[in-house]
């Protein structure tokens, strides 16, 4: 595949990709990422980063992950990797990697769905309770957005790990959310 060739990991991704045709999947581009589903249903997505070629599972949390291979990416509530440094290590993993895949894959047949946190589950950090209080008109409109969008919110501000990083965040995306404005809109 002609995207393959200008990748950073195209021996990586076409070893990842062999292991994946031994699958019932439809492979396609989302994302400029070689994605693979199952009925529809996005399964596992191949991602490469500067330190490493990850394979992503949408559903990942419900993977029994009983090797411990696993990292969740950030906070992410769904999403798990299988993350590797080169053709070796992807080579010496083939039986776990194919192991996850089809559990994935039953995972999917299954129907399940990952159970999500509810709006009114994710505490506002602090940095955002002082922000209401020196801006008040900001806390009205916080709370006129959907619970959708104060979830996208909370969930970039939360996801910062030093204070200053999650003021600077909330700095920054005040005039938004005084438009009604989502994070991602």
């Amino acid at each position: 595949m002609a995207m393959l060739s200008k990748r950073r990991w195209p021996e990586e991704t076409e070893l990842l990709r062999s292991y994946l045709e031994e699958f019932p999947f439809e492979e396609e581009y989302k994302w400029a990422k070689p994605c693979f589903s199952f009925n529809a249903k996005n399964v596992v997505l191949i991602q490469g980063f500067n330190e490493y070629i990850a394979l992503m599972f949408f559903k990942g949390a419900l993977l029994k992950d009983t090797k411990k291979l696993l990292f969740q990416p950030g906070s992410h509530q769904s999403v798990r990797q299988l993350r590797f440094k080169d053709s070796e290590e992807i080579a010496a993993n083939r039986a776990a990697i194919k192991s996850y895949v089809a559990e994935a894959i039953k995972i999917e047949k299954a129907g399940l769905t990952v159970k999500l946190k509810e709006r009114s589950e994710y505490v506002a950090p602090d940095e955002l309770e002082k922000a209401f209080k020196t801006m008040p008109e900001l806390k009205k409109a916080f709370y006129a957005l959907t619970p959708g969008r104060q979830k996208a919110y909370l969930f970039h501000f939360a996801g910062a790990k030093q204070s200053a990083t999650r003021a600077a965040r909330i700095e920054k995306c005040a005039p938004r959310i005084l438009e009604g404005l989502g994070i991602n809109d």
